[in-house]
Parts: structure tokens; C-alpha cells; sequence
């Protein structure tokens, strides 16, 4: 009987639980050669680039824009931190997801009690709220810069992306990761146009990537630093890698699912630090145009549309700006709404049609977008896309603390348990994040 008793007390606490798929639509339909490096490299090519739209969205935009106008390129050293962290924690939700079989949200609800579960769902929905109030009014924004749509029809646009992620998907998860990609491309294109002709001061761009204590003690400076934290280490990107991942059919023997992890890491951290360059040089050219002009108010998305033209000296440049915040806030749109999806389906376990789910997830957002936009006006589309970026950072625990729980239990990982130093260094940038939560807290409540 004791023996019995052990056994039963030693047998991984998942082995017995049904695995069900993430994205069942899309759940492993992208074929992994079984030879051949670059093949398999470009098989596992893509879900590291839908991960990287997160970190690269409207609400990015304007918490590197509003920084780079005040503080010049001070914060520059917040992008690089938090793009290491964002490599770490992507990387361990790859390693959940091929060791378990399990999305985060899945893992969560089959880990936890409903009284733990249950408010990790309503905080991860609050999450992919605060994240798509930042996209669809970004999306509305770049409608209204370009096509001079106003902000509340340019929101409910932003519900198209439903029937176009429903084409996209009937036509196979690769053109999903195609449009994304293409986009990215078309960003890049526009920022890189804009750097050059904003001619920065390139030493203090390098000096700016050495840490000060200013950004600590400074009010101001903390509140922007953590908006851009959360801006790029993004909770519904951890519950997205986590999917999205699973969308690759490789193999189920342990020397595989290492093989798959090795691909899946370096497509995640090469997309990433794609991601970083986009996300410096919206604060280097916020920094290198209005900062050094003495603008240092600027935080609007459209006031900076406005004011690119005089200070770049080039005609095209505010249709640039408006080209690149169109596709970022498209982007951001598609890989949210799958977010919403894997969440819905990972904590609650509800199976609806694939266009309903997504079109209940869109309006989750459009409908906050549209009172908000409706009672405040566009002149407070900035700081509510700050705010929901600092949101974001406050509910990045409930979803880092449980994936590291995971990832360091032998007994759900079995052989693909996170290193041990790979786990310390987790902890640290959990506990860089509470910690600067509690300091911006403390901040909040002395300033009131």
C-alpha cells in the first residue's frame, strides 16, 4: 500500500489529463522536415515574428515616442532591458509548450484550483483588453492620419480583421505568418527612411543604452520606463508563443522536441531583436527630432504625424508614419485576436465557431475603444495608450510567476526542465517587474 501511495505521488501530475490541441484549426498542420538544417529552420520560420508584432504595437508607439520627446535617449537602456527579458520568457513558453503539449492558459487551468484559475482568466482578459484598446485606436489613428476617417468609424473598421484572419487561416496558418511578416517589412522600410533623414546624434544613442538611477528616482521617468516594459513584454504574447508554437507537427520523442525547442528558440530571439530595432528607433527619431527641438510635450500620435514634415524637411515623411502606424496597428489586431482565442479556449475550455470566438474578442475591445474615444476626444488617445501599457506591465506577474512555476517543475516537464540558471534568471526579471510596480505605486499615491 505504501509503495502504491508513492507511486502514485511520483506520477507527473499531468500524464494522466487529456491533452487538448491550442488553435485547433491550425494545430500542427505546418510540415517539419525530418532532414536537412535550413529546411527545418524555415519551417519552424514564423511564430517568432507574430510574437515580435507585440512587441512592436501602437501602444509601444507611443510610450517610445512620449519618452524619446522628454528624456532624449535616456530610456533607450528600458528598450534593451526589456527586450532581454522578452527573449527569456518567449524562449520558456516555447520550452511549456513542446515539453507539455500545452498553451500557458491550458497549463494554468489544469495546474490550479478554479479559485486560482478563474481570476488568472479575467486578469489575462483584462490584459488582451488593455492591448487591444492600444491597437484599435492605434488602427483608428493611422486611418484617420491617411484617409482622413474619423477615429470612432476607424474603429469599428478595425472588426474587419475578423473575416481576415478567417480567409488567411482557410488558406493555411502559413499565409497568416506571410501577412504579418510582409508588414513588418513595409514598417521597417518607413522607419529606416525617417532615421535617415532625422540624422541622430549616434554618440548619444550609444550613451543612452548605459543604465542611470535617474530612472528610478524620477517619477516621470519610471512611469514612462514601465509603460515601455509593458509595452514589449506583453502578458497575451506569452499565452500567443505558447499556441502558436504547436502549429509545427514535430516529433514526439524527447531528442524532437529538444530539436524543435533549439529552431522555435532561435526564430523567437532573431525575430526579437528585429522587433528592438523598430522599437529603438521610434524613440531614437522621437529623440533625434523632438527632444532636440525643445518639443518635449509631444505624445499624440497625430501631432507627431503633423510636425514629421517641417522637421525632416521631406513631404513624404508624415505618410510614412501613417503607412507604418496602419500596418503595426493591423498586425497587432490579428496576433491579439489569436491571443484572445487561445486564452478563451485554454482557461474556460468553451469551443465556439471560429469567427464568432473572434469576433466576441474584437468586440471585448472595440467597444471600451469607442466609449473612450466618444467621452475623451482624440486628445487623449496618448496618454490612454500609455496607461494601457502600464496596465499591461501590472498583470505581466499573474502570467510570468505561473510559466515559471511550470517550467521549473521536473514533475510537468520531465526531461525538458528549464535549466536551473535559466529559472534564477526568470525570477530576477519577475522580480524587476514587481518591483518597479510597488516603486511606481508608491510614486502614484505621493503625487496624488
Amino acid at each position: 500500500m505504501r509503495s502504491s501511495k508513492t507511486r502514485i505521488i511520483k506520477q507527473p501530475s499531468w500524464l494522466h489529463l487529456k491533452r487538448e490541441a491550442s488553435l485547433v484549426e491550425v494545430f500542427r498542420t505546418v510540415v517539419v522536415p525530418t532532414s536537412g538544417f535550413w529546411k527545418k529552420f524555415f519551417a519552424f520560420f514564423g511564430p517568432g515574428y507574430l510574437v515580435a508584432v507585440g512587441y512592436m504595437d501602437p501602444g509601444n508607439w507611443a510610450t517610445s515616442l512620449s519618452g524619446g520627446a522628454q528624456f532624449g535617449y535616456t530610456l533607450l537602456f528600458i528598450a534593451v532591458l526589456s527586450n532581454i527579458m522578452a527573449i527569456i520568457l518567449q524562449a520558456l513558453c516555447a520550452r511549456l509548450a513542446i515539453a507539455t503539449g500545452r498553451d500557458l492558459a491550458q497549463a494554468c487551468r489544469d495546474a490550479f484550483p478554479k479559485f486560482i484559475s478563474f481570476p488568472l482568466w479575467i486578469f489575462a482578459e483584462l490584459a488582451i483588453c488593455a492591448t487591444d484598446l492600444a491597437e484599435v485606436i492605434g488602427t483608428a489613428i493611422g486611418l484617420n492620419l491617411l484617409f482622413k476617417i474619423p477615429l470612432e468609424f476607424g474603429v469599428l473598421i478595425t472588426a474587419l480583421d475578423v473575416f481576415l484572419i478567417l480567409w488567411l487561416q482557410n488558406k493555411g496558418f502559413r499565409w497568416i505568418e506571410a501577412f504579418v511578416i510582409s508588414l513588418l517589412v513595409v514598417i521597417t522600410a518607413c522607419f529606416a527612411i525617417q532615421i535617415f533623414y532625422a540624422k541622430p546624434e549616434w554618440a548619444e544613442v550609444i550613451n543612452g543604452f548605459i543604465p542611470t538611477t535617474d530612472i528610478i528616482t524620477n517619477p516621470n521617468k519610471l512611469f514612462i520606463a514601465l509603460g515601455i516594459i509593458g509595452a514589449t513584454v506583453m502578458p497575451h504574447n506569452l499565452y500567443l508563443h505558447s499556441g502558436i508554437v504547436q502549429t509545427r507537427a514535430f516529433g514526439k520523442t524527447l531528442p524532437a522536441k529538444k530539436e524543435a525547442l533549439k529552431f522555435i528558440t532561435i526564430d523567437s530571439t532573431i525575430a526579437l531583436m528585429f522587433a528592438f530595432i523598430i522599437n529603438a528607433s521610434i524613440l531614437i527619431l522621437a529623440a533625434a527630432t523632438f527632444h532636440k527641438t525643445g518639443q518635449t510635450n509631444i505624445t499624440e500620435l497625430g501631432k507627431t504625424h503633423e510636425l514629421l514634415q517641417p522637421l525632416l524637411g521631406i513631404a513624404i515623411a508624415p505618410t510614412l508614419f501613417g503607412i507604418a502606424l496602419l500596418c503595426c496597428g493591423l498586425n497587432s489586431t490579428v496576433t491579439a485576436t489569436m491571443s484572445g482565442q487561445i486564452v478563451m479556449e485554454g482557461f474556460l475550455h468553451i469551443k465556439l465557431p471560429a469567427w464568432l470566438r473572434r469576433l466576441i474578442t474584437r468586440l471585448i475591445a472595440i467597444v471600451p475603444a469607442v466609449i473612450v474615444i466618444l467621452i475623451y476626444g482624440a486628445d487623449k488617445t496618448a496618454f490612454l495608450l500609455i496607461l494601457s501599457q502600464v496596465i499591461l506591465s501590472f498583470q505581466l506577474p499573474f502570467a510570468i510567476i505561473p510559466l515559471i512555476m511550470f517550467t521549473s517543475s521536473k514533475q510537468k516537464m520531465q526531461k525538458m526542465v528549464a535549466p536551473f540558471w535559466l529559472t534564477v534568471i526568470a525570477i530576477v526579471i519577475a522580480a524587476i517587474i514587481i518591483s518597479l510596480n510597488i516603486v511606481l505605486i508608491r510614486d502614484t499615491i505621493q503625487l496624488s
